[in-house]
């Protein structure tokens, strides 16, 4: 007769891997993720956000969208792995069941969040591999912000304040694995690859 412990430990061999990505504005994080995702046929996970669909979003595909008071139950309910909700703005969070689904199906699962969501994230899954993105130095940052053309000198300047303190903060955090310097597109994807596939060989070797 089967023991019952073989199936679970054969699922936990096969669990996929939680794959915590942050990063300043304007370092180039998106383009690494989706290059990270492609490599690794991964997924990205959905968040939940109380701001409006625009137009061109599908809800359960770009965002789940949900109206504060259903917001704030799924927090009383520990639906999500992390979110964030700060006064007069939109909240934000990463539901825990279709993440979980994906784990346990194999697949890496992205998130891209910033250092408070890594910080919760770290807390209730120690297991997730937290990779954090810098830019070559402040003052490259600074002209990728003003570069993309998108915001006027005072959101540019509140954006690289924001900035310096996620970098500060995700130094000593304890929330992160790995820190990458994004100089280079290529070369910055490649080493967060080998790190992946670093982590998921020492995963293997020690059974988990």
């Amino acid at each position: 007769m089967p023991d019952p412990g073989d199936s679970l430990e054969a699922t936990e061999k096969n669990r996929g891997l939680l794959l915590v990505v942050s990063g300043p504005s304007g370092v180039g994080k998106t383009t690494i993720v989706h290059r990270i995702i492609d490599r690794f046929d991964g997924v990205f996970s959905v968040s939940a956000t109380t701001r409006e669909c625009s137009s061109h979003e599908t809800d359960g595909v770009d965002y789940f969208f949900l109206d504060e008071p259903t917001f704030q139950s799924w927090i009383d309910e520990g639906r999500f792995l992390e979110f964030a909700q700060v006064f007069g703005r939109s909240s934000y969070g990463t539901p825990k069941g279709p993440v979980e689904d994906q784990l346990r199906a194999g697949q890496l699962v992205v998130l891209d969040i910033d250092v408070q969501g890594a910080i919760q994230v770290r807390a209730s899954t120690p297991e997730a591999f937290g990779v954090f993105i810098l830019p070559p130095n402040e003052d490259e940052l600074l002209r990728r912000l003003r570069a993309r053309g998108r915001e006027d000198e005072a959101t540019i300047e509140r954006r690289f304040a924001e900035a310096r303190h996620e970098m500060t903060t995700a130094r000593t955090c304890g929330a992160y694995d790995a820190f990458v310097v994004n100089d280079e597109l290529e070369r910055v994807v490649e080493e967060t690859v080998g790190l992946i596939e670093s982590r998921l060989a020492g995963r293997s070797a020690t059974g988990q």
